[in-house]
């Protein structure tokens, strides 16, 4: 019963702030039971190509991506992935904060600022701001007179020194205890009578613009300050946009949807709930925003088409070992090598019969246990007897490779294990096994197994493209 009173609701809120319905969009496509609007298709398109003119080979060959994407989604969906947890959660947490962007309260945003900004004009008053730079010597509060007179007698000095025509600046940043203006010069920011120390701003705004004032003392110590300029608070529009910026930071958006859903609350006499006010909203943005209804398919239809590929093609196509070996030996002259790699290890030794005995028993046993037999056999404790490198080496990439197997230069021993050898074997055309090419072989085997995956959903479900619209698009 409470549907048609929310709508109601939302409806009277409405006339401020929702947009003309679209009128009705033609169809470009029927993927899998499912109409595709022309307004879909060119957001997707015009996201994708960033050229001006509607190039028509470039269209035709993106409505056949298209149609790709729009069956992965429908297998996605046939697979019942939408209704996971992790898919719901993620999806409505997205739709939630981005409807939260179109139910924002715009005109209480301007108000706010212009609030910030009255509330500013008026705690600095008819005296406006003034710019001055200091120099500050130090005193604490409970000083005794002689520290006091002390400062004063120093401060006395330098206010010579500047009516002698010293450097303001120079001065400052040699003699000044206040180490953030000491560092441009003594020079403060714009600052009004309420944000210093009185004493301060009654000497400041006593000053005509480039005058110094004599030493005077405040709560932090003695000052002399001169009046660089003055100025009245500028008009609203010439602070707008920071100010817009200075709320932004503070969370205005947000605040301004809560009082959107306040008011509507509030409105009704506090019968429709905040919860159930922004829940129906949501549901009419995608009727009233046509952008907001494109941005939520894409997201959901982006979800989807992540979950399946990895399901299909890129964590089936890492997993599939016999597949992946298959496909190897299939294609086993596409991964042949530019020029010979060592497929082994380097070991290096401590003493020459080590070596001799490290090769003779590395020879007897797999690759696999190479580490373990080097660990367990040879470095226990704290007693390390040798040092492996194990690899797949191409000529230039390792020294001792370079000289041991390919026969080319020398390399310089390592300290503490100066004698290497090498195990393992030469590949001089083509990879020995699929694991020697992995990253390639599985990229390319993912390729594969997309485009039969591709054939299989084409086969599957049904697709009907109206290429009449699709010519619309490409003549506008």
């Amino acid at each position: 019963m409470k549907k048609p009173f929310i709508a109601l609701a939302v409806m009277a809120w409405g006339c401020t702030v929702w947009a003309q319905k679209p009128a009705e969009d033609a169809v470009v496509m029927t993927v899998a039971g499912k109409d595709v609007t022309r307004t879909e298709f060119e957001y997707s398109f015009n996201k994708n190509n960033n050229e001006q003119t509607v190039d028509k080979k470039a269209l035709d060959e993106y409505v056949q991506l298209f149609v790709d994407f729009k069956l992965k989604v429908a297998e996605a969906e046939a697979q019942k992935l939408d209704t996971m947890t992790s898919f719901i959660n993620e999806y409505n947490g997205y739709r939630h904060q981005q409807a939260e962007e179109y139910l924002v309260d715009t005109a209480w945003i301007e108000a706010e600022a212009r609030r910030t900004y009255n509330n500013t004009a008026a705690q600095i008053g008819p005296q406006g701001l003034v710019l001055t730079s200091h120099i500050l010597l130090m005193v604490p509060q409970n000083a005794d007179e002689a520290t006091q007179q002390r400062a004063m007698v120093r401060m006395d000095s330098i206010y010579n020194a500047l009516q002698g025509g010293a450097d303001f600046a120079e001065l400052a940043m040699k003699y000044s205890e206040d180490p953030g203006s000491a560092r441009q010069g003594g020079r403060l920011d714009w600052f009004f009578a309420k944000q210093i120390l009185k004493e301060y701003a009654d000497v400041a705004y006593s000053l005509q613009i480039g005058e110094l004032s004599k030493p005077f003392f405040s709560p932090a110590g003695v000052h002399v300050v001169k009046l660089l300029d003055k100025k009245q608070f500028e008009p609203y529009e010439y602070h707008r946009e920071n100010i817009h910026k200075f709320l932004e930071q503070r969370g205005v958006r947000k605040k301004a949807v809560e009082v959107r859903l306040d008011s509507l609350h509030k409105q009704y006499g506090g019968k429709v709930a905040r919860e159930e006010v922004m829940a129906y909203a949501e549901k009419e943005l995608e009727k009233r925003y046509p952008e907001f209804r494109l941005l939520m398919q894409e997201y959901h239809d982006g979800l989807l088409l992540f979950e399946v590929s990895n399901r299909e093609v890129w964590e089936k196509a890492a997993q599939d070992q016999k597949g992946l070996e298959k496909y190897f030996k299939k294609n086993k002259k596409k991964y042949a090598w530019d020029s010979p790699r060592f497929k082994g290890a380097v070991v290096h030794c401590a003493t020459p019969e080590l070596a001799a005995r490290v090769k003779k028993e590395m020879k007897k046993m797999p690759e696999g246990q190479w580490r373990n037999y080097i660990q367990k056999e040879l470095n226990q404790d704290s007693l390390k007897l040798a040092y492996m490198q194990v690899g797949l080496f191409k000529q230039g990439t390792n020294a001792f490779v370079d000289s041991l197997v390919f026969e080319q230069g020398a390399a310089k021993p390592m300290e503490n294990y100066p004698h290497a050898v090498v195990v393992g074997k030469l590949q001089k055309k083509y990879p020995a096994s699929y694991k020697d090419v992995r990253g390639p072989l599985t990229a390319d085997y993912q390729k594969e197994l997309e485009k039969r995956w591709i054939e299989g959903l084409r086969a599957k479900f049904p697709v009907t493209i109206h290429w009449e619209e699709i010519e619309k698009i490409k003549n506008k």
